[in-house]
């Protein structure tokens, strides 16, 4: 005789965890907020409701990370940080350029991180309120048929959807603002719910014979070249697919996301057999090897924070006292419409020009109205013309380390999220700097031992090296150039203690460094940049006698933390080999 079961005898567990900070979403954006929380002492849980991290960048999306150097035609704008630190680590472990192994990069991060705890595969579903904060979230972790309740005194949503903005009665917008909301000239005239939509994409390969395509009875059909967003010239890269393949604008990009990927794939499969069945297109030798069946999402809701940043910030290029992050990709507001806004004549983005580098205020990256619940990514608060830049992955990096270190901050100096920004700006563009997050028109500052001691070098101007500028500006280097067997060293004219030393070395910030399948781009990096020091050594003097104090072999990280605990009168770097390159740049070598 059956019996009704409870969740007890299913084997559904309900786990609590406390912690100090909680971040919810996985993606780039979120890896980097918990990351940083965690680096700077905070007991971190990342809640993620995919199996693998990285969001839009991710084995399952495969989208090329973009942001203020666009995509490698600006030098020396590369996002740093934490987001260049998984970049090398790529381009080290994974020259020829797999998913797998950059899946692997990121999960290696979060997993193997301390103070981190990682929940994959965990649906945010649920959040308990406490006058007015967030108490606690509890997410469905469908793998293990457990809930996980985290209870924590801060809260960054990194979902990109703002999943806890309606759980926790945040306020937040979706939909693009009227013209007169904030005099944007971009904004349509009046209002809407309209969006840019989500895109599928789609690899293939080139083979030895010629591989036929059938495609289903319920694929799209375009026979023509003009039944093409682009036209003829808009469909030639046959590797990678294309970003025009575009829907959900007219439709919400929540609710409807199901019913958008079956269009979605009905157009990737239609034009597939356009390239393979209509017209010469060079790819009678090309198959399928990979379709996206995860859309790539670009816009859903945003949070209302203490500002909003607007069309009208960037073009004044966002010189906030709070700057804490930058961008400087285009206004890129997708149309719409989508794929079929060609059928109205209408191209299926508009690129509006924007500054590059414009700063970020740290006010968008929190809850006007939750006092723990910060945000950051495409759902910080921006309005829609804004968000159609700082939307790209690159840019949302930027965002997330800096929430991330405010986060901690906070907890450290028992405050709020918006009290951080009151008390602690300082403190946090500091942090940030310190961990090569470039900060547009701000300079890192150094303690004693760096600004009193005398610097000398074998050849050029070692100065730069502690002007608190660690990349190119414009003509500028901010950097001491260098050969192999030169150095660079501290005299301080009397013994002190040394704790710790740090390098900011030349990982050729003016070329693109990037997990890319998309054009070839001219100088794009697939290994470690040959610019980078790889081999170094650090002596110490004391009286007379240098003695080695260590020595690094095999460097591939632009930024080099190496803890000493010694006395000295004197510190010197020695660069012994690069990786490959004659000449190579040291930007910031500083004494703690």
């Amino acid at each position: 005789m059956a019996r009704l079961l409870g969740p007890a005898d299913c084997g559904i567990r309900r786990i609590e965890h406390g912690v100090d900070v909680c971040v919810v979403g996985g993606g780039l954006t979120g890896l980097c907020a918990a990351l940083a929380a965690a680096r700077h002492g905070a007991r971190v849980v990342l809640m993620h409701d995919r199996p693998v991290l990285g969001g839009n960048a991710s084995s399952e999306i495969r989208m090329h990370i973009c942001g203020a150097d666009r995509h490698g035609q600006l030098p020396n704008l590369r996002e740093t940080g934490i987001l260049e630190e998984l970049r090398l680590e790529n381009a080290h472990r994974n020259p020829l350029q797999e998913y797998c192994t950059w899946d692997l990069v990121l999960y290696e991060k979060a997993r193997y991180q301390a103070g981190l705890e990682l929940l994959l595969n965990c649906t945010c579903q649920q959040a308990e309120m406490r006058e007015g904060q967030v108490a606690a979230i509890t997410g469905w972790q469908l793998t293990t048929n457990t809930y996980h309740t985290v209870r924590a005194s801060i809260f960054i949503d990194c979902s990109g959807d703002a999943v806890l903005a309606p759980l926790t009665g945040a306020e937040f917008r979706m939909g693009r603002e009227g013209r007169n909301e904030f005099g944007e000239s971009i904004a349509p005239l009046e209002p809407d719910s309209r969006t840019m939509g989500l895109t599928c994409m789609f690899m293939a390969r080139c083979h030895d014979e010629p591989q036929p395509f059938t495609p289903p009875a319920w694929a799209y059909d375009f026979p023509e070249d003009t039944d093409l967003p682009e036209g003829a010239e808009g469909h030639t890269w046959l590797r990678y697919g294309y970003w025009w393949i575009e829907l959900g604008g007219d439709q919400h990009s929540l609710y409807d996301a199901e019913a958008l990927r079956d269009e979605l794939l009905r157009i990737v499969l239609g034009v597939w057999d356009h390239v393979k069945n209509h017209g010469d297109h060079g790819a009678d030798n090309w198959a399928l090897e990979w379709i996206q069946f995860l859309p790539g999402k670009r816009e859903s809701r945003r949070y209302v924070g203490d500002h909003v940043l607007t069309q009208l910030d960037i073009e004044a290029e966002g010189r906030f006292p709070d700057v804490v992050a930058y961008g400087g990709w285009p206004m890129d507001d997708h149309h719409p419409a989508g794929f079929w806004a060609a059928k109205e004549g209408r191209p299926p983005t508009v690129f509006h020009p924007c500054p590059s580098p414009y700063g970020i205020p740290y006010r968008v990256l929190y809850s006007r109205n939750v006092g723990n619940l910060m945000c950051a990514g495409r759902n910080a608060s921006c309005s829609h013309a804004a968000m159609s830049s700082t939307r790209v992955m690159g840019t949302c990096c930027s965002m997330g380390q800096a929430a991330g270190t405010a986060a901690a901050i906070a907890i450290r100096r028992k405050l709020s999220p918006r009290e951080v920004g009151s008390h602690c700006i300082y403190e946090l563009q500091q942090t940030l700097l310190r961990d090569d997050a470039y900060l547009p028109w701000q300079r890192q500052q150094f303690g004693p031992l760096t600004t009193g001691g005398h610097l000398t070098a074998s050849r050029g101007d070692p100065e730069p090296v502690r002007d608190g500028i660690n990349r190119p500006v414009g003509a500028i280097e901010h950097a001491w150039t260098c050969r192999a067997g030169d150095w660079i060293a501290y005299e301080f004219g009397h013994p002190v203690h040394v704790r710790e030393v740090t390098l900011v070395l030349d990982s050729s910030l003016d070329r693109l460094l990037t997990l890319n399948h998309d054009r070839p781009v001219p100088g794009e990096i697939f290994a470690t940049p040959a610019t980078l020091p790889r081999v170094f050594h650090l002596d110490g003097r004391m009286g007379d006698t240098w003695v080695r104090l260590q020595e690094v072999h095999c460097n591939y990280q632009r930024l080099v933390r190496l803890g000493l605990v010694c006395q000295v009168d004197a510190i010197r770097l020695t660069i012994d080999e690069t990786w490959g390159s004659e000449q190579t740049r040291v930007f910031a070598f500083y004494v703690d």
